[in-house]
């Protein structure tokens, strides 16, 4: 197929806030050895793009300066050594970065096929959260069936997605969030007990409950210490994010009399090889779910390329319950 010499992108000017994200016309990239370019149709919008334009999370050196780490869309064109897809194929894929333009490349072995049923807005919102939540609940976290877990944040994109696997693993789900409206939606995804943390004390939910089995958190702060005290012998807390701060003062003798795990991750730092073989156990437990109708994205709202300013006062306000995602074509 032939392709365009240059391409609409959203760049940061300079480090700030939404206001410094605009509409650029760059060249489109080309895909090195072992990836694809993908034409993207719809992208995602997450909290690291908002932290990479603030200038709190730089990309890696061999990344595209541009933010989007998710993107859905059709295989334009294919790498040297690429034999998995062919062009036209459609596909949903985890970037390194990029995602806010026509044009993405990204990993071969990053990209997943379009779920059976699912249109291109909803695959957009699968690779950030499902990578993350998969590889930090159930690789690192150890999730099982019968197991208490527990989600903070349940009704953002991370949250929502969480809600589900687990749900669909069959473990107990509890999950808070800041308003009634988002705790309803987080008990009909599945959540036995939403918990409104204006109002109530998750570490006291969860003691009564039994404490939590695993724990994932993106909060920080003081509730380091608090997710500590929720968890029950053998917890096992994964932190993945620092919205209130990554210091705190935590007491470890009561960790190690319940023979407790603290370990976390951030996803895009991870080699090539590492989220390759999470796209490989998604394909095989999570996509399954998806095509039973166990897992259904949430979207909060779409906004156009040329309003990504926009997208980004949507996700800093707190007030989305899901995904945001950007629409190009």
């Amino acid at each position: 197929m032939s392709l365009p010499e240059r391409m609409r992108a959203v760049e940061i000017s300079r480090p700030g806030g939404p206001e410094v994200l605009r509409l650029a016309e760059v060249a489109v990239p080309e895909p090195g050895p072992g990836q694809i370019l993908i034409e993207v149709a719809y992208a995602g919008v997450n909290r690291p793009d908002a932290l990479q334009r603030a200038g709190a999370y730089a990309p890696p050196p061999s990344a595209s300066p541009l933010p989007g780490l998710e993107a859905a869309g059709r295989v334009a064109a294919l790498g040297p050594g690429v034999t998995e897809w062919a062009v036209g194929d459609q596909v949903t894929a985890l970037l390194p970065g990029g995602g806010y333009a026509d044009y993405a490349v990204t990993p071969a072995a990053h990209a997943l096929p379009v779920p059976e049923g699912m249109g291109l807005r909803e695959a957009a919102c699968l690779p950030e959260t499902c990578f993350t939540v998969w590889s930090n609940v159930v690789m690192r976290g150890g999730l099982k069936a019968g197991e208490r877990f527990l989600v903070h944040g349940g009704s953002s994109g991370i949250g929502t997605t969480a809600i589900q696997i687990a749900n669909a693993l069959g473990a107990r789900v509890f999950a808070t969030a800041g308003s009634a409206e988002k705790c309803a939606v987080c008990e009909r995804l599945g959540a036995e007990r939403a918990i409104n943390y204006r109002d109530e004390d998750f570490v006291s939910v969860l003691a009564e409950a039994g404490g939590a089995d695993v724990i994932l958190d993106m909060v920080g702060g003081d509730y380091i210490a608090r997710n500590l005290r929720a968890l029950a012998e053998d917890g096992r807390l994964v932190q993945i994010a620092f919205l209130q701060g990554a210091k705190a003062e935590i007491n470890f003798a009561p960790l190690m009399m319940r023979r407790q795990t603290l370990t976390g991750s951030t996803l895009r730092p991870q080699g090539d090889l590492a989220k390759a073989r999470i796209a490989e156990a998604l394909l095989a437990h999570v996509w399954p779910m998806i095509e039973a109708g166990r897992l259904v994205p949430v979207i909060d709202s779409e906004f156009p390329l040329e309003a990504a300013a926009e997208a980004h006062r949507r996700i800093e306000s707190s007030g989305h319950i899901g995904k945001i995602v950007l629409a190009l074509r």
